[in-house]
């Protein structure tokens, strides 16, 4: 069990953990996911930590088939500029290994942002804090778990 999936059954929200064989060499976690669980890729989303201009940590909840706009991501938390987080500062951050980022059940809570393509969905796929593990849940109960707010955050 990880932090993300104690963290939706503590919070008493509806979701559904869906578990795949994960291939070691992929190189893509998240479009794995939405191929190995017979998903639109659309409804899968990945988990990103940015560091702003100030080197305050962030996350990007975005679907798998897009890619952040550093420029939309920047704006949305008020910055002047956005880039992504070294990977041992986000997995330190986070408790989590890269490819396994839960936006659920981090060591330590980040400002996060959802794309808002998400609200198009009754249920999202997001990591359940290990590669392998993906959560099924409204976006509506992600963003009240992960104090997150929404943007149009894909180029």
């Amino acid at each position: 069990m990880t932090p993300a999936v104690i963290a939706a059954r503590n919070a008493r929200i509806t979701f559904v953990v869906h578990e795949y064989a994960h291939d070691p060499g992929t190189k893509s976690y998240g479009l794995e996911a939405a191929e190995k669980l017979g998903l639109d890729p659309a409804r899968v989303f990945k988990t990103l930590v940015i560091e702003s201009d100030d080197n305050a940590l962030a996350v990007a909840i975005i679907p798998v088939v897009a890619l952040l706009s550093m420029k939309l991501m920047a704006r949305a938390i008020d910055a002047k500029k956005a880039s992504m987080a070294e990977r041992g500062a986000a997995e330190r951050a986070t408790g989590y290994v890269m490819g396994g980022i839960s936006p659920l059940g981090q060591k330590k809570r980040l400002r996060t942002v959802l794309d808002d393509s998400a609200l198009a969905y009754p249920t999202i796929y997001v990591s359940g804090g290990r590669r392998g593990l993906d959560l099924e849940l409204a976006p509506a109960d992600l963003l009240r778990l992960s104090s997150a707010t929404t943007a149009a955050l894909c180029a």
